[in-house]
């Protein structure tokens, strides 16, 4: 039986990806299409399954963008075929977004669909520009209204006679280009010259712009920063308390667009970390992980397991890729037999704690030398057999070193890089469009991965702002092989130092304004 087509009318909130709903990222997962506005922040469609078919709208006033007409015929078509059609858009469906339109055209051709509601840039921009809209010291209402009519068209279904006597703040949605029509008809209506004006620009975002000035001056001000869609703007005595209650903008990496360079599946905890810090993430997964071409080395060691003394894991990639195929083998963990276990880094001890086993080893710093002079430590590796789990592709280092504190080493691949070079979000586009504040690297092999699809050398020469933030020695050697250097360099070779390292660097090196 052919499915039946359903379409979710999804609000995206005003941009910061930390305010869509649960709701609305349960939808997104299971979308089959899923049809988005420009101002939908792009890595939202992360949650859509690899699978779903994205489609942009498109930039409104544009010759590509798509008419409301053909924007309503293709959801309706896409429903018709039985898919599950998000409809993704900016903010509320239902407010200034032209979604109770939508919904009356599904309803008129008996398509199901479900609205979502969404976080509105109406409250939104405003509290992350630090300006609350109601105040009881200040005010106990609030007015919107849309910027996009004519002040003095003679249909226009807004009264600037009530507007301008009624108490309380005004906000202004999409206003920018009538701004000063709009400020000189208030101020025709009675609305004092003083009146205290905040402007948003990208509000929740890490792009975001704030202006404030008075109802009498703010269209030069306006026009002397040079301010640009997409605004919100906000008249009222509550914006004096911007001064005190400016939360979002005081953040240490606030406008700091930094690249992330790890797999998809491990640029969560790093963009979390930077995101809440303020910076504006582009998450670029320059490598992805599949399973190492030569199999029947790693099935061997499977069978030579309880001949081990020892098992070392370099990554948590090795960790996750070593067990995904120990499991197809065994059903037992206790098939791992009585080995030690040797992790490089924090991170990789914490995978495997996950899996309830002890770790014997922990070298913070993932140097050859180090790890082995650790395992050499605990005990004495003459003569024992140690197996290494890495990459396919990994630095002869290591097995060096164990080797030559006579150690029987295998060097077992569990896992490879390969190049990633997908964009689903627009984020690569981004940056080569924009540039970056900061490019962070977490390995060699992001290194080395990233350069084979940017070109770094030339990509630095392009936007010489940008600065290279490396999570340790090894990394930052792949970085002078290729003639770079990194502006810092991890203290401790983590996720955690990284950040701290770039915190540090913030703090040494503010920006000139903010």
């Amino acid at each position: 039986m052919k499915s039946k087509g359903i379409v979710y009318l999804v609000g995206a909130g005003p941009g910061d990806a930390g305010l869509f709903t649960l709701r609305g990222a349960e939808l997104l997962r299971r979308a089959d299409v899923v049809i988005y506005d420009m101002l939908v922040n792009p890595e939202l469609l992360r949650l859509a399954p690899t699978t779903a078919a994205l489609i942009s709208r498109g930039s409104q006033g544009k010759s590509e963008a798509l008419s409301q007409d053909q924007l309503n015929e293709l959801i309706i078509a896409k429903a018709r075929a039985g898919k599950c059609v998000v409809r993704l858009k900016g903010g509320d469906p239902y407010i200034f977004g032209r979604g109770g339109e939508e919904a009356e055209e599904l309803a008129a051709a008996k398509i199901p669909f479900e609205v979502v509601p969404g976080v509105s840039s109406i409250v939104a921009a405003p509290n992350y520009a630090g300006i609350p809209l109601t105040h009881r010291d200040h005010c106990s209402t609030f007015t919107v209204l849309t910027g996009h009519e004519h002040p003095d068209k003679p249909d226009s279904n807004l009264n600037f006679d009530e507007i301008a006597r009624i108490p309380g703040t005004k906000v202004i949605l999409m206003g920018l280009k009538r701004l000063r029509e709009l400020t000189t008809t208030l101020l025709a209506k009675g609305v004092p010259p003083e009146t205290p004006v905040a402007m948003v620009r990208w509000g929740t975002t890490s792009r975001q712009q704030s202006v404030v000035g008075t109802l009498a001056m703010i269209a030069d001000l306006a026009a002397e920063k040079k301010i640009a869609a997409p605004v919100i703007t906000v008249i009222g005595s509550v914006v004096n308390l911007r001064e005190k209650l400016n939360w979002f903008e005081q953040r240490p990496l606030f406008g700091q667009r930094i690249v992330i360079t790890r797999t998809h599946e491990q640029a969560s905890e790093l963009a979390q970390k930077l995101s809440e810090l303020g910076a504006e993430i582009l998450e670029i997964p320059t490598i992805k992980i599949a399973p190492p071409d030569a199999r029947d080395s790693f099935v061997d060691a499977l069978l030579e397991l309880n001949s081990y003394s020892w098992l070392v894991f370099t990554s948590p990639n090795g960790v996750t890729a070593f067990f995904d195929l120990f499991f197809k083998q065994f059903k037992d963990l206790r098939d791992i037999g009585g080995v030690r276990i040797a992790a490089v880094g924090p991170a990789t001890a914490a995978k495997l704690t996950e899996l309830h086993l002890q770790v014997d080893v922990t070298p913070d710093e993932a140097l050859a030398a180090n790890i082995a002079a650790a395992i050499h430590k605990f005990e004495d590796v003459e003569n024992l057999k140690i197996c290494l789990l890495r990459a396919e592709v990994a630095t002869p280092d290591l097995p060096k070193a164990l080797e030559e504190l006579g150690a029987i080493v295998d060097d077992i691949a569990v896992y490879k890089t390969v190049p990633e070079t997908e964009d689903r979000t627009g984020a690569a586009t981004r940056l080569l469009d924009g540039g970056a504040a900061w490019i962070t690297f977490t390995s060699a092999s992001t290194v080395e991965h990233f350069h084979a699809r940017f070109d770094l050398p030339k990509l630095l020469k392009t936007f010489p702002q940008a600065k290279l933030a490396s999570i340790g020695p090894e990394t930052s050697k792949a970085l002078g092989a290729l003639g770079v250097e990194p502006t810092v360099e991890a203290k401790k070779h983590t996720i955690e130092g990284l950040v701290e390292t770039l915190l540090a660097f913030a703090k040494k090196h503010p920006p000139v304004t903010r």
